[in-house]
């Protein structure tokens, strides 16, 4: 019998989505909710937080900056982060002051980035005045543009890393601006686990990345320049590991490089595992039915006859390569081009990772056939 190619949408069987396949999470806040949700649709995760909040050392600049929100009425108040809002406020009832820079921001023109910090805002009790559709720091200096600033007090929570440009272009239309300082990113207390993703990443052992904040992205391309993978990162990105943000805010390094990246239309982290769970099986599933056996390969998971074969990544990649045509032979130095990212591999390398192969695939083991002189092709007959 010969062979036929099936959609990649085919089912796999009654086991979760996301089998098989190999998910990075860089995310420093609430990585662990998003780790659990991409456990249960399947995925194995490699956890390694490319940055990591930190409250400030002392909170005297916090405490300077909401003493100057206090001493005069404010027009604006621009609230960039849900986590940094919440802080702010808890901050402040700390010192005994919540009620009045809750009453001070009350009388003022409150501007949210997004949901999350809207979110934030309604539950300390005030109302949002406007908040940008996407949001982009970047719509609310335009919309703040758009009105008389000149002697306005404007009160701009910052978000991990000083909004310079922002408040020097409202600087520069005559506001006086006050940066409240919360929190800031710093690097990982242990740069290991970054460096190990990395690494892992330019192997092409991992299918996916999920990013959660812009500096997070920033980090991860980062270690990889320090590493001297930088070109490498990039050339996998381009291809071969899908790159999933939580919003198009956070996309931003990604696409300002030219790399594909994709977002759910609600930046939420359930929408993001959504978004990666059809997406990823969607584009990197094969399933071809071989002597009307089906052989259904998605990461680094083979489904034949309704059993799972776990496969090593080296095993799964020379297995996807012979699976794009079915039949055909490959030669070593080919399936040493399609399926090693090390260039100092040989041939020989070949042979061992086709005996592993066939020894992970048991008694289907011979579906991976010899061609003497010439290379290794998939059985169709």
């Amino acid at each position: 019998m010969g062979t036929s190619a099936v959609s990649p949408q085919a089912s796999f069987g009654a086991h979760p989505p996301l089998t098989g396949f190999t998910v990075g999470v860089t995310a420093a806040r609430r990585r662990d909710e998003l780790v659990a949700l991409l456990t249960r649709r399947g995925a194995r995760v490699v956890d390694a937080p490319a940055l990591r909040i930190l409250p400030l050392e002392d909170d005297i600049a916090l405490r300077r900056a909401t003493e100057l929100c206090l001493r005069a009425p404010l027009d604006y108040v621009v609230a960039t982060t849900g986590v940094g809002w919440r802080g702010w406020m808890s901050a402040a009832d700390g010192w005994g002051r919540g009620a009045e820079l809750a009453a001070v921001c009350r009388d003022a023109v409150v501007l949210s980035r997004g949901p999350k910090a809207t979110g934030a805002v309604r539950a300390s009790g005030l109302d949002e005045s406007w908040s940008p559709g996407t949001e982009a720091t970047d719509e609310l200096l335009t919309w703040l543009l758009a009105r008389p600033l000149r002697g306005a007090r404007i009160a701009v929570q910052e978000h991990g890393l000083p909004l310079t440009g922002f408040t020097a272009a409202l600087r520069e239309r005559g506001a006086e601006v006050i940066p409240v300082p919360v929190y800031r990113w710093a690097p990982p207390e242990d740069p290991a686990p970054v460096r190990r993703l990395v690494e892992q990443t330019v192997r092409r052992e991992i299918h996916a990345l999920t990013f959660t904040s812009a500096p997070a992205i920033t980090a991860f391309l980062t270690t990889a320049g320090a590493d001297g993978l930088h070109e490498r990162m990039l050339e996998v990105l381009r291809g071969d590991v899908l790159s999933v943000c939580v919003g198009p805010v956070c996309a931003r390094p990604l696409a300002a490089a030219g790399l594909p990246v994709v977002w759910p239309e609600r930046g939420r982290l359930g929408a993001l595992v959504r978004t990666l769970t059809e997406v990823l099986p969607a584009r990197s599933r094969q399933v071809v039915t071989v002597d009307g056996r089906e052989l259904a390969l998605q990461g680094n998971a083979l489904l034949v006859d309704g059993e799972i074969h776990w496969l090593s990544p080296k095993a799964a990649a020379l297995l996807r390569a012979l699976a794009e045509n079915p039949g055909w032979v490959l030669s070593r130095a080919e399936l040493l081009r399609r399926a090693w990212a090390d260039p100092d591999a040989d041939e020989h390398a070949v042979e061992a990772a086709v005996a592993r192969l066939r020894q992970s695939l048991g008694r289907h083991g011979s579906l991976v056939r010899t061609v003497p002189k010439r290379g290794y092709r998939l059985a169709v007959a």
